[in-house]
């Protein structure tokens, strides 16, 4: 806002449903930073259990976002299969799964926290990267971080961290770990820490934690 000397406001939504599916207030006292906030008129927005899509989850939990509303799309063309994976249907009405995690706050607001597909299973434990990210962010030396999973015989997947440090610091595996043991659960604590250069992002700085993980997935073939 500094920068463009306007007012953002944050919303919400998939080239599924043409786009957009939530928007925050448009003032600056409704609005809340952080959240996709509410959604459109018309529109329906489910927490939905990530096992099994047909159970609604309580304000606070974390699950799989739907949407029920005009502007979902009828389907993929030509596309059943992937038609039978993304809908759900919902007290007669029908729920496009949307592949991201959040949930719904107290004062109704919605929140994402990660992706379905980079969420890490740890000794049957769901780690959002995301939540893990934010924590390394408030570590002092780290510029730029990205989480991903990674195949553990013993625990199914573990927790791996790839850090870009601010110019002109130092650090080793070990302080970034420990600073982990004293901030987050034992299962969410990246058990190796690797550090770049350069992590990989999008043209808009979204980073891109498929690049990294084909890249781990590639050196352990």
């Amino acid at each position: 806002e500094e920068k463009t000397g306007s007012i953002i406001f944050e919303g919400y939504g998939l080239t599924e449903t043409a786009p957009v599916a939530s928007v925050n207030p448009t003032n600056r006292e409704a609005r809340k930073i952080g959240s996709i906030g509410f959604p459109l008129p018309g529109t329906d927005i489910k927490i939905l259990n990530l096992i099994d899509p047909t159970k609604e989850l309580q304000k606070g939990e974390d699950g799989e976002i739907a949407i029920c509303g005009p502007q979902v799309m009828k389907g993929y063309w030509k596309r059943p299969d992937a038609n039978e994976e993304v809908f759900t249907n919902i007290d007669g009405n029908r729920y496009f799964l949307t592949g991201d995690i959040g949930h719904i706050d107290d004062e109704g607001y919605i929140l994402v926290t990660d992706r379905k597909k980079d969420m890490i299973i740890v000794g049957g434990f769901n780690v959002y990267p995301r939540d893990v990210e934010d924590i390394l962010y408030t570590h002092p030396k780290v510029e730029l971080c990205a989480v991903i999973g990674i195949p553990d015989e013993k625990s199914g997947e573990k927790v791996k961290a790839f850090i870009k440090l601010k110019q002109g610091k130092t650090a080793e595996s070990k302080e970034i770990i420990d600073f982990c043991r004293e901030n987050m659960a034992g299962y969410k604590r990246p058990k190796s820490v690797e550090f770049r250069d350069e992590i990989p992002v999008s043209n808009i700085g979204k980073v891109l934690r498929r690049v990294l993980r084909e890249e781990e997935i590639g050196s352990r073939q």
